[in-house]
């Protein structure tokens, strides 16, 4: 768990030999770990677990003065006057807090979490997207939210990602977010994406 802490990755091989045991023996260590929810098992060892992996309300205490930082950031390159799309997600829960309580806008979110501190903003039209909310995006993602999606071509789509990796690009945890997010930024003339 400390290696974890400190190397942010570890190898069963490694282990092996550092503690002069098997590599069966580490690997069933790491997966008592893993349903423990100490780590996330993968192929050759164990990753720490991500705070995305958490719901909603867990995420948005994790890093949350960087996340506030990166809000204000992010909210001044909203323009009044346009349709904004807000994903799900706890950095875009954080940008729709702190939008100016003046600026004119149209928002579209599939978050019902975002939508309720939109409605908090006086210039501010909010659209739901609807649909069953997946409990970990705190979001609607399936048919009916592609349908709702499917009537909007946002200015700017504020997309949520459960990650940032060289090769990969943008990810998240879930096929049907994948969809749901490739589909939203398709829709939209620009993508930004605030991450922690």
């Amino acid at each position: 768990s400390e290696r974890l802490k400190t190397h942010g990755r570890v190898l069963a091989a490694e282990l092996a030999l550092e503690f002069g045991v098997s590599e069966d023996t580490v690997r069933r260590d790491l997966r008592e770990m893993a349903a423990a929810g100490l780590c996330e098992r993968v192929y050759g060892g164990a990753l720490p677990i991500s705070p995305a992996h958490g719901s909603l309300t867990q995420r948005m205490s994790f890093a949350t003065e960087r996340k506030q930082a990166l809000a204000r950031a992010a909210a001044e390159e909203i323009v009044a006057g346009t349709t904004v799309f807000f994903d799900a997600g706890s950095t875009n829960l954080a940008i729709a807090n702190a939008l100016p309580t003046d600026l004119a806008l149209t928002a579209a979110t599939n978050a019902p979490a975002i939508a309720a501190a939109l409605i908090e903003k006086p210039g501010v039209n909010v659209i739901l997207i609807g649909g069953l909310v997946d409990r970990q995006t705190g979001g609607s993602l399936g048919a009916k939210a592609l349908r709702d999606m499917e009537q909007l071509a946002p200015d700017l789509c504020i997309l949520g990602a459960c990650g940032v990796d060289i090769e990969a690009g943008l990810t998240t945890f879930g096929f049907e977010d994948a969809e749901f997010k490739r589909f939203a930024t398709s829709r939209s003339k620009r993508v930004m994406v605030a991450a922690t």
